[in-house]
């Protein structure tokens, strides 16, 4: 029988470095920050750290466009603190885990100032250019190579006038897409990555991997109700054409053949749950596992700015359907939130005060006892809550400030834009870590980057660490659980409950042992008789693995508000 893979029973923690400890009075965190945390991380349980990028950059997208692969921005230290860094965590028994992120670099890397130089320059074809399209002069409307809408607003092309052509960016203008149909291209990433990993890091999560295969001929997308210049080109570029290649190749290149016990994680907007067992069955040799996007594009209208009401019978219908696919070839991963998203608790539960607690208790229950290897991002572990965004001026995420600069410029009504950003906001994410209640939340002495929530009075890392009864000490169990109970990491899994608008129940099964997670997302009691496919006749007599809330009454007794129970038989 096959030794199940070790990261099957692993916990990860995603650090956003600017925000998590500043060692050096700039107001921004950096790597020795993140040293001096280790024994936090260490009494937490978790056993692999992912370092949101640290590269050399010009901070156009905090640290996602590169501009050197190989060393490491002033910003947060240097290549000794690294090594100094990996030395530390593996002396704690803590992988390290690096973004990838090379599906475009920075328009200031090596590579794109040879690339934009002339039209005959050997790296020329390592990005994607375009002249103007047929009849069009460059620089006039409509005259991108395709009508791509990029990400981050506008079109995904932006011309370049000392050579008289369009480059692509499905991202920033500063992110230029990298032409992976060019073997140099692949090669020159390859060659990168095995230098890491001979540096000591144990994996890679790789930012938006599958957008690196587009279809040749950048056909146009369709168009985008309201602007005539704009069309959707995901059909193009997600899940392309080459992208198995691709990735099969980048594991034989990189990954084949080394005994360290290493992670990869690819980051996937768009991927269906067919895709994803291709992407994750062991045999196929691409990657461990993939970030999906469905259950965080619920609470979505038309586009991510649109927000609507969370049903919990789509949430539990989403995850549900992940883990039967997954269930017999791949394997997921869980996560309520990162750097990305707002946070889980003011999201997914409730950030009033009487019971963000408890919320925050549930949403780690329900998520780690689901099967799958879960990611805690910093601060979920103490229950941190979005930032009270005050003006549009306090935004600093570039997605956010070009939405709003562009929604108010076409006519959108000012508040409702910020009421938009305030629940959908990246800039939720960023806020510093918040260590204590001091000035800064402990974060730095200086000026942080980036506004601390003002609630770091009450919701801190010292005094989480001091009450037993905290959402750290909370999370702390429920990663131990994975790590003690068979079951956890490696049961079956079976949705129960399906059309209960505010019970989320399911069982975890394994050589004899069964476990029962019940949780109710509501600030209401919740009685659990009559509830239907909920047979609970043999879970009275069960033990109370884990609860949110003390003891209850008894196993089956009404669930209280926000309360969250995990049964063993």
């Amino acid at each position: 029988m096959t030794e199940a893979p070790w990261f099957r029973e692993a916990v990860v923690y995603q650090i956003y470095p600017r925000s998590f400890q500043d060692s050096n009075g700039d107001g921004i965190g950096d790597v020795p920050g993140i040293i001096d945390r280790l024994d936090y991380l260490k009494t937490l349980g978790v056993d692999v750290v992912w370092l949101s990028p640290i590269y050399t950059s010009p901070q156009d997208d905090n640290g996602y466009d590169i501009a050197d692969y190989e060393d490491i921005d002033p910003t947060f230290g240097t290549l000794a603190d690294v090594d100094e860094l990996i030395a530390q965590a593996h002396a704690r028994g803590i992988r390290i885990v690096m973004d990838l992120v090379v599906n475009h670099t920075s328009d200031e890397h090596p590579w794109f100032v040879e690339s934009r130089s002339s039209k005959d320059n050997p790296k020329r074809d390592w990005y994607w250019w375009r002249p103007a399209r047929e009849g069009h002069e460059a620089g006039t409307p409509g005259a991108e190579p395709n009508n791509w809408e990029s990400f981050f607003s506008g079109p995904t092309w932006e011309l370049d006038e000392a050579t008289g052509e369009y480059y692509l960016h499905l991202f920033s203008r500063k992110q230029p897409d990298l032409n992976w149909e060019n073997p140099e291209v692949r090669e020159a990433v390859y060659a990168m990555m095995r230098w890491w990993l001979d540096r000591g890091i144990d994996g890679f999560r790789m930012d938006v991997i599958n957008m690196i295969s587009k279809v040749t001929s950048l056909p146009d997308g369709e168009p985008i109700p309201g602007n005539p210049h704009l069309g959707d080109g995901t059909p193009h570029f997600l899940n392309g054409p080459r992208i198995h290649e691709y990735l099969h190749e980048m594991h034989a290149a990189v990954f084949e053949g080394r005994k360290e016990k290493l992670l990869t994680v690819g980051e996937m907007p768009g991927v269906t749950v067919e895709d994803a067992v291709l992407y994750t069955d062991p045999e196929r040799r691409e990657v461990d596992m993939v970030f999906q996007f469905e259950h965080v594009g619920l609470d979505h209208g038309d586009h991510k700015w649109d927000r609507r009401t969370l049903d919990l019978r789509d949430l539990r219908r989403s995850m549900g359907r992940w883990q039967e696919a997954l269930a017999e070839v791949g394997w997921n991963s869980l996560y309520w939130n990162n750097h990305d998203q707002p946070r889980a608790v003011s999201r997914f539960g409730s950030d009033a005060p009487e019971h963000r607690v408890a919320s925050a208790k549930l949403l780690g229950t329900v998520l780690h006892l689901h099967r799958g290897t879960p990611y805690v991002y910093q601060g979920e572990e103490l229950g941190m809550t979005n930032v009270p965004f005050a003006a549009h001026d306090d935004f600093l995420d570039i997605e956010s400030v070009n939405y709003y600069r562009m929604a108010v410029a076409s006519g959108s009504d000012a508040e409702e834009v910020l009421s938009a950003l305030r629940l959908g906001s990246r800039d939720n994410a960023r806020s510093p870590m918040q260590w204590d209640a001091s000035d800064n939340a402990g974060f730095t002495t200086g000026t942080p980057w980036s506004k601390v929530n003002p609630n770091h009075t009450e919701i801190n890392a010292e005094d989480s660490l001091a009450d037993d009864d905290s959402v750290f000490h909370h999370y702390r169990r429920v990663i131990e659980l994975r790590h003690t109970e068979p079951a956890v990491a490696h049961g079956d899994f079976h949705m129960l409950a399906a059309d209960h608008p505010s019970l989320y129940a399911f069982t975890r099964s394994h050589e004899g042992t069964e476990l029962l997670v019940l949780a109710n997302f509501s600030g209401d009691e919740l009685a659990l008789d009559g509830v239907d496919d909920l047979d609970l006749d043999g879970w009275k007599t069960a033990t109370l693995l884990l609860g949110n809330l003390g003891e209850p009454s008894g196993s089956t007794a009404p669930l209280r508000a926000w309360e969250s129970r995990v049964l063993r038989r």
